[in-house]
């Protein structure tokens, strides 16, 4: 018996190491890091390498702007993929 529940065990954590191997290289693919930009505000560095303004409340659309959030914000997104991701999906284009 003592055996069986170190099998189990054992599988449970490789599962678990596998998924959490999967999660980081899905992350270091896509939008990979929050800094400050050069202008103020948050950015962050996109898949292909440009620093993109971080997603930010505004009363009416930002110059740049790509995206409305469900959750009112804006977005500078360069790409359809994980846009508005943290902010409820995408209200409109």
């Amino acid at each position: 018996m003592k055996r069986l529940f170190t099998a189990l065990a054992l599988a449970s954590l490789a599962l678990a190491t596998q998924a959490d191997a999967r999660a980081t290289h899905h992350y270091a693919r896509h939008a990979t890091y929050h800094s400050y930009g050069p202008a103020g505000g948050r950015h962050y560095r996109n898949v292909d390498g440009n620093s993109i303004h971080s997603p930010m409340q505004a009363s009416s659309r930002p110059d740049g702007a790509t995206a409305h959030c469900r959750d009112g914000s804006w977005s500078f997104s360069q790409h359809h993929r994980g846009t508005c991701s943290h902010h409820g999906g995408v209200a409109s284009w």
